[in-house]
């Protein structure tokens, strides 16, 4: 079997991979997904990889067209793209996540591929106000308040009319509870929690204080237990819904209990409610309260149709999966991919320790400490600006051929910058805060030359933005070639620092075929 994954490097996509490289009648896979992730690491190494982004503001005919090429001779595709944030974008979260299913069922049809799996959740399920356990019969209109659940009921409206119209093609959905594994916890942090929230506390094995609204009931999955289902539905092509959960169903004392220290504060839901909302309203947490209304209101999932008909079971508990997710958030853990990349993340998927010899890394007494100090507080403000100009530029360019190749390599700058920091921090070399401001404010400045137009992009800031950014590479390198002629002196390790300009080099290649890109299109005369 070929079996095609869109959305291939979040957490259920990750863990799918897993299962699927174990299963002998899976032949080949192809991952998609909008940052590609590093192809030299488990479990992508295992797939073929192609970018694409299914929310693409372009038109609805290319998409499809570029996805049915990939979806050719797949025995079946498995739709598991998903946009958690940003959530005050409602318009790119739904376009995103219901007109992106659209879009990668329609081309299904086109591709001719005889199975459609796609990842529903128990947030499709209309509300309750009890804890009867509902089968997949239970109306799916979602929950009002929570844009994540509505989405999910629309999804299922746009499944529901695939179907109609093409009664040929098996289409499975999967509702799942929440799904957790330890490399996802870094993920979790970012997109519900935020910088400011001190996860660090978990390091110590126990929170002050446990407050959780009175009533609240969880239901959970560990990612390779949904991996399993997902295998099993693929490979006996199954169709129609599926409710996946664990068998214990969880409660505020059981919440407690799992954080070490079992006292725990239950709050009135509206209390907390009110809460979230401030706490969200003033951006110290990225959930906003519609999370807490669909925890408030879904129903417990009944799984007895997918544990008879496809034979089925949880390996885990859902405790073990709520304890290992918060085990991975008191270290940050994640993997090499943008979606789960870990709290310090590196180009080559690596903590900064092991870049390092010894652990005992210094600036030795041979060396100008105040001067080599210097040195990379300035790579660490190059590092800052050359972000800032990445990020614009996937933002801006994200109809073009090169939006998955942009996209990662500012994750492979955010990841450069944050070794920059550790580095500081190591040597114990002040980070010049004023310097990387400076620089900060003059990559903002720069935005502000003319280009030819006053209140839009000109087609030339492309080419100039290729070019600013091309040479901050080429300065980058010199950096990392720097480190590397006292690598020994300090401690670094050398391997590391030439994957490092291996990987700068890769970046050079690319910015030349974009500037190729943006300089046949430049100067072409438009009309105003």
């Amino acid at each position: 079997m070929r079996v095609v994954i869109v959305g291939a490097t979040g957490n259920a996509g990750t863990a799918l991979l897993r299962a699927l490289h174990e299963e002998p009648k899976v032949t080949s896979m192809l991952g998609i997904a909008r940052r590609l992730p590093d192809r030299s690491a488990e479990p992508y190494l295992h797939a073929e990889w192609a970018a694409a982004d299914v929310a693409t503001e372009g038109a609805d005919e290319t998409i499809v067209a570029q996805l049915a090429e990939h979806f050719r001779d797949a025995d079946a595709v498995v739709h598991l793209a998903w946009l958690v944030q940003p959530n005050r974008e409602r318009d790119m979260l739904r376009r995103a996540n219901v007109e992106g299913t659209r879009r990668v069922a329609e081309a299904v049809a086109r591709g001719g591929v005889p199975h459609l799996v796609v990842a529903s959740s128990v947030g499709a399920y209309s509300p309750v106000d009890d804890d009867t356990p509902r089968r997949e019969d239970w109306s799916a209109e979602g929950i009002p308040t929570s844009h994540y659940s509505v989405d999910k009921a629309a999804q299922e409206r746009v499944l529901d009319e695939f179907e109609a119209a093409h009664p040929d093609i098996e289409v499975a959905r999967l509702r799942t509870a929440l799904i957790f594994q330890a490399d996802a916890a870094q993920s979790v942090v970012r997109y519900f929690l935020g910088p400011i929230v001190p996860t660090q506390l978990l390091q110590q094995g126990r929170l002050p204080v446990l407050p959780l609204p009175t009533g609240l009931r969880m239901q959970a999955v560990h990612a390779d237990d949904a991996a399993d289902a997902y295998r099993r539905v693929i490979v006996q092509r199954a169709r129609g819904a599926f409710n996946v959960a664990a068998d214990d169903v969880l409660r505020g004392e059981d919440l407690a209990r799992i954080v070490d220290h079992g006292r725990l504060i239950e709050v009135p839901p509206a209390a907390c409610r009110m809460a979230v909302a401030a706490a969200y309203g003033s951006r110290v947490v990225r959930a906003d309260p519609g999370w807490l209304d669909m925890a408030m209101a879904v129903p417990v999932l009944d799984t007895a149709r997918i544990r008879t008909e496809l034979g089925w079971a949880p390996r885990r508990t859902a405790a073990y999966a709520v304890e290992e997710l918060l085990a991975g958030m008191a270290v940050g853990q994640g993997l090499r991919s943008a979606p789960l990349r870990p709290a310090t993340p590196r180009p080559t998927g690596t903590s900064v320790m092991p870049l390092l010899h010894r652990g005992d890394a210094r600036i030795p007494d041979s060396m100008d400490r105040y001067l080599f100090g210097l040195y990379l507080s300035d790579h660490l403000s190059g590092a800052t600006a050359g972000l800032e100009r990445m990020e614009r530029m996937t933002r801006a360019y994200r109809d073009t051929p090169f939006h998955a190749e942009l996209a990662e390599a500012t994750e492979q700058i955010r990841a450069e910058r944050e070794l920059y920091l550790d580095l500081l921090e190591l040597l114990e070399v002040p980070r010049r805060r004023y310097r990387q401001a400076a620089l900060w404010l003059g990559e903002k400045a720069g935005r502000l030359k003319l280009n030819g137009r006053l209140v839009e992009r000109s087609p030339m800031t492309g080419v100039l933005e290729a070019e600013l950014m091309r040479s901050a590479v080429l300065g980058k390198i010199s950096g990392w070639q720097t480190l590397l002629e006292h690598a020994d002196d300090i401690g670094l390790d050398a391997t590391q620092l030439d994957e490092l300009i291996e990987h700068a080099d890769q970046q050079i290649e690319m910015l030349e075929r974009f500037h190729e890109y943006a300089r046949e299109r430049a100067f072409r005369y438009q009309e105003r």
